[in-house]
């Protein structure tokens, strides 16, 4: 088998594609619907045929057309309606229509019949009817499958965050690690002063959070390198802080260095959203340090023209491309060990 060749589907800014590319696997097609995340995507992967587009106005036959020499189909269908905040209201979670997306992903494997597909999702995605008939379907198609909910912090990001991953394959068992390396990554490995000395230039590592001088005021009082808003003295408690059984206590906390960060969410820019504070500077991480503790790249080019919001979700969003390249590795040591 030449070079093997991928669709990346739901692509967002790249996370994914990077991870496949790094691994050695050209992805030749993706799709992503939002236009400026597609410019993002666009401008780190020039040699990828983008389709800025809904995925369900992809008719059949074209996705037949496309899927002509690939060997992969991957993805990862929206996974909002399954996190565990909307798992908590039923109503909400199953009304997601985003959630219907997933359809989308099993419809272009039913149509392109690949050799091997890759799926990356929240864990919660498991309790999904729809993803478990779908697991059904894809083996009575062929697929051997396997899936793990796995920490992405033994598969070299330095982050707390837990994944379901699966891969599938034709003709091939499969038996995914749920680990690849003990060797944890820290935050100060990813954005330690020795890593980003280079990015004093770069403007993404100009984006955080701005306040107002009282919650300034509040955040440089926050004990560095892991200080909690519960350390502060009761007088600089928010308000919203002090009502009982308040949850999401980690919010107005810093991160530790020699810990891996916690989960990067679409929030990782804004302190109030969860432990998104640095170290020990008196701001939330930056855009960039973000996108590093996802383990993208330190050139990944980023619109820095496009709200700080949409950054964020962009990068919170995105499969952490380390993770993606672990399992193109999978892949092709399956084909290897396979000769």
């Amino acid at each position: 088998m030449n070079r093997l060749s991928a669709i990346d589907l739901f692509s967002g800014c790249g996370g994914l594609s990077e991870g496949l590319k790094e691994a050695g696997i050209n992805v030749q097609y993706a799709v992503e619907i939002d236009p400026q995340i597609s410019k993002v995507y666009e401008a780190n992967h020039p040699q990828t045929r983008l389709l800025n587009l809904d995925i369900r106005k992809i008719s059949d036959d074209e996705f037949k057309k496309m899927g002509k020499g690939i060997h992969i189909v991957a993805g990862c269908p929206p996974c909002q309606g399954f996190t565990k905040i909307n798992s908590k209201n039923k109503k909400r979670q199953y009304s997601d229509e985003r959630n219907l997306l997933i359809l989308e992903y099993f419809r272009a494997i039913r149509l392109i019949e690949p050799e091997f597909i890759m799926m990356e999702n929240v864990p919660e995605i498991i309790k999904y009817d729809k993803f478990n008939q779908i697991v059904k379907s894809l083996k009575e198609l062929g697929y051997n499958i396997d899936y793990h909910v796995i920490n992405v912090k033994f598969f070299g990001v330095p982050q707390n965050r837990k994944r379901l991953v699966l891969v599938g394959s034709k003709h091939y068992k499969v038996n995914l690690p749920e680990k690849e390396s003990e060797d944890i990554k820290t935050v100060r490995d990813a954005i330690g002063k020795s890593k980003i000395k280079h990015l004093k230039d770069d403007k993404l590592q100009l984006i955080y959070s701005h306040h107002t001088d009282r919650i300034k005021k509040i955040i440089s009082m926050i004990p560095k390198d892991g200080g909690s808003r519960k350390d502060l003295p009761y007088e600089y408690w928010l308000e919203c802080h002090k009502k009982k059984n308040v949850g999401f206590s980690d919010v107005y906390g810093r991160m530790s260095w020699e810990k891996p960060a916690p989960t990067i969410t679409g929030g990782c820019l804004s302190p109030s959203k969860g432990r998104f504070l640095h170290p020990d500077k008196n701001r939330s991480i930056s855009a960039r340090e973000a996108a590093l503790l996802q383990s993208f790249p330190s050139d990944y080019i980023f619109d820095t023209t496009i709200s700080k919001a949409l950054l964020a979700q962009m990068i919170g969003n995105a499969i952490p491309p380390k993770v993606a390249k672990f399992q193109g590795k999978y892949i092709l040591a399956l084909i290897e060990e396979n000769k």
